[in-house]
């Protein structure tokens, strides 16, 4: 379904129609209310189809909830992965849901949202539910609600350690919200966690716990909570190009990779461990690339799972990990609309044939992409990941994890020790070093140094990066900083604030998988790629990337 500026206005034959047919394109996008029953569906719900009159369409699971709908049993529409169509727009509305799919009002309330967009709090609830039929509130708990379904299906923790692992405030509010989205209490929804026997297991690689029964309002206290997940995406999902591309911009000290395998062949599998920084310090995510099937094997499925382990400071920053790897990972991508977007296009429709479940990865942390981006500009990628390395080591932040973590079986192997990952950078002490310390501390140019310390400065001042950010405004602060030209504007554009139209013309790799000698006709080349050139960006980029993490396993 095509994805406009304005707000999503459902046309009721199409959704209808595409309900009647069972489309699963459709899923995640549009979400079938039915007034007889009161249960809101998939698309392609298996359930005979109800009449015409009997149903309503929404685009947000918050807003059938907010209708006075149930989620479906059959069909399990709260288990359909997110959607990017939000990440198109760039309007207040689209820029409050992404904030409030991160974690906004977890972290800071309907008023600090509102606060950080400009508006008020009446204002933001207003265009919210003329938007999209749901309030900022509804939005949360209905995020938190199905979240918290998962971790009651994938793992061992108690129903106490979920309700504050999905950010609920409170048992009981956990209760309450979960019968009004699900229609029953959390103890009467199925455990299929790993290992699981019932309620109280325990399982390997999970969390102990001992009751499902919460017998009070504090979550249970264990170090550094250890979670195994399975993040579901849209079919197909490109294990080998996502692992190639970690790997050629891995940072020493942030990332723990794989080198190449016995045959001396450069490694497409194994595991990688990544930083991912959240509220409480230093998340580590461990990810088993020979557990997720290959695009071929994926042939037919609606959608993947990809087998994560999240090493938590606390388990309160569960939600934060989890939306982080999303993001590092575009989970939320939707591949068919890509190949809809691409389909007629004789440059595009062979590679996306070529890679059909390539994504657009995000950046991790804002602030750690848009300072290593800076450091990366006109040098190669292992100069960019060397000087990253330095950054990291001598500038990372203080608070929880300061001194770096650690998280057992994050290796290369069994008999790989457990590596140390350091926390982000801070921007503040960056900020505060002069050009010339900056130059012989990291070795890089006086004028390298500059940019690296206004940069800090600006972020250090406020200047939001983030994808909630004003698209517009973040990139023309980051353009009037000596030293950033539309380059790093775009490609900061396109990992940290995650705008999947962002467009690096000027790139010379880009340029010359397109034939083009100028940025002037790398632009005019892409006006028919809108508004998923980032996505193109990508597939023009592959070839370049696969060799390079080729190269760097050898």
């Amino acid at each position: 379904m095509p994805i406009t500026e304005t707000t999503l206005t459902l046309d009721f034959d199409a959704c209808y129609r595409a309900a009647s047919g069972r489309d699963a394109r459709w899923d995640g996008r549009v979400y079938l209310g039915v007034t007889s029953t009161g249960i809101y569906c998939r698309p392609s719900c298996p359930a005979r189809k109800p009449k015409p009159e009997n149903c309503r369409f929404f685009g947000t699971a918050a807003a059938c909830v907010a209708a006075g709908f149930r989620a479906c049993k059959r069909c399990r529409p709260d288990a359909v992965p997110g959607t990017r169509d939000w990440d198109a727009r760039g309007d207040l509305v689209a820029r409050a849901v992404r904030r409030i799919r991160d974690g906004a009002i977890d972290s800071s309330g309907v008023a600090g949202l509102a606060s950080e967009l400009a508006v008020s709090e009446r204002h933001l609830r207003r265009m919210l539910l003329d938007g999209i039929g749901a309030t900022p509130l509804q939005l949360a708990r209905t995020r938190r609600a199905h979240a918290a379904r998962a971790l009651i299906e994938q793992t061992d923790l108690s129903l106490a350690d979920v309700a504050f692992a999905a950010g609920f405030g409170s048992v009981r509010q956990f209760g309450d919200t979960m019968r009004e989205e699900f229609g029953v209490a959390p103890s009467e929804l199925p455990r299929r966690g790993p290992g699981s026997h019932g309620a109280g297991s325990r399982g390997a690689g999970s969390r102990n716990t001992e009751s499902a029964t919460p017998v009070s309002g504090d979550p249970v206290s264990d170090e550094r909570p250890r979670i195994p997940l399975r993040l579901r995406t849209r079919a197909p999902f490109d294990p080998g190009a996502m692992r190639a591309f970690l790997l050629a911009h891995a940072i020493p000290g942030r990332d723990q990779v794989s080198s190449a395998g016995t045959t001396g062949t450069p490694s497409v599998t194994g595991i990688t461990a990544h930083a991912v920084d959240v509220p409480g310090g230093t998340a580590v995510v461990r990810i088993d690339w020979d557990e997720i099937p290959t695009v071929a094997q994926q042939a037919g499925a609606h959608t993947v799972g990809i087998p994560v382990v999240l090493t938590l400071p606390e388990l309160a920053d569960t939600m934060p990990a989890i939306q982080t790897v999303r993001r590092m990972l575009d989970l939320d991508a939707d591949p068919g609309q890509i190949a809809e977007a691409f389909a007629a296009d004789p440059l595009l429709a062979p590679l996306r044939a070529a890679r059909p479940g390539l994504r657009l990865p995000g950046a991790r942390d804002p602030h750690e992409f848009a300072l290593a981006t800076v450091l990366g500009q006109q040098v190669s990628l292992a100069a960019a990941r060397t000087l990253q390395g330095r950054l990291a080591a001598a500038f990372a932040g203080p608070g929880p994890g300061a001194s770096g973590v650690s998280a057992a079986g994050a290796g290369s192997g069994p008999a790989d020790p457990a590596p140390v990952f350091l926390p982000r950078v801070d921007v503040t002490r960056i900020a505060t070093r002069t050009a010339a310390e900056l130059q012989t501390e990291l070795r890089i140019t006086g004028a390298r140094a500059e940019t690296l310390r206004a940069l800090a400065a600006a972020l250090a001042g406020g200047l939001d990066l983030g994808p909630g950010a004003d698209r517009d405004r973040a990139r023309a602060e980051l353009a009037a900083i000596r030293g950033v030209g539309p380059w790093t504007v775009e490609l900061i554009a396109m990992r940290a604030l995650g705008d999947p139209d962002a467009y690096p013309a000027g790139d010379l790799i880009l340029r010359r998988a397109l034939g083009v000698e100028k940025p002037r006709d790398a632009e005019l080349l892409a006006e028919s790629w809108r508004p998923f050139r980032g996505y193109a960006t990508q597939h023009l980029w592959a070839d370049f990337l696969a060799e390079a993490a080729r190269k760097d396993t050898k």
